[in-house]
């Protein structure tokens, strides 16, 4: 089994490791500053661009995942969808999943981990897979567990594979963004590209 963190917009590896293995999303442990729990990197004309969702008191220690709150008292929402259409409208596959995406960006969560969980679950969809098993409580690692909660924890067996960015004219290619970047150049094929990027 693969124990994984609740993430917002995932990485390809994340979503790789979705489509492939028996995988269980932990809401149980505690909340990681500067981690891909509330963190998303994108790609933009200037090159690669963190995405930070607002939370609120996320200096408390021990906050369990599950009772983290989202802040709104920044737009947050407003600069991450401005963000997301600058830097991929011009990708092939955008205005496809516009509609789909951009109601996440107007409606409020009350917390992180439902909007996380949310956001994974219309990915997920068009990527063709269903979403795991969720963990109100803390997931104890067994010997042959995969646990890739650990802050900054990069799974072993991911490799990128390149595919055609948005900016691929100017820019190198930039591995393992949110999965968002490869569905808006990708398209339906991404599926194939994240199940072949398991080693």
């Amino acid at each position: 089994m693969t124990i994984l963190p609740a993430t917002y917009l995932g990485s390809v590896a994340y979503f790789a490791r979705l489509l492939r293995d028996d995988c269980v999303i932990d809401l149980g442990e505690h909340f990681v500053k500067r981690s891909g729990r509330n963190r998303a990197r994108i790609l933009t004309a200037n090159g690669t661009m963190d995405l930070t969702v607002q939370v609120a008191h996320a200096d408390r220690p021990r906050t369990p995942m599950r009772a983290v709150r989202l802040d709104y008292s920044k737009r947050w929402q407003h600069q991450h969808w401005m963000s997301l259409v600058s830097g991929y409208r011009g990708s092939p596959y955008f205005d496809h999943y516009r509609d789909r995406l951009e109601p996440f960006y107007r409606r409020r969560f009350d917390f992180l981990a439902d909007y996380d969980l949310e956001l994974t679950r219309l990915l997920l969809e068009a990527f063709g897979g269903a979403m795991p098993r969720i963990s109100e409580s803390y997931v104890e690692a067994s010997a042959g567990d995969l646990d890739l909660r650990p802050k900054n924890s990069e799974d072993p067996a991911f490799v990128a594979e390149p595919y055609v960015q948005v900016f691929s004219d100017r820019l190198p290619f930039a591995p393992n963004l949110s999965a968002a970047d490869l569905l808006f150049a990708e398209g339906p094929g991404a599926a194939a590209l994240l199940r072949r990027s398991l080693r």
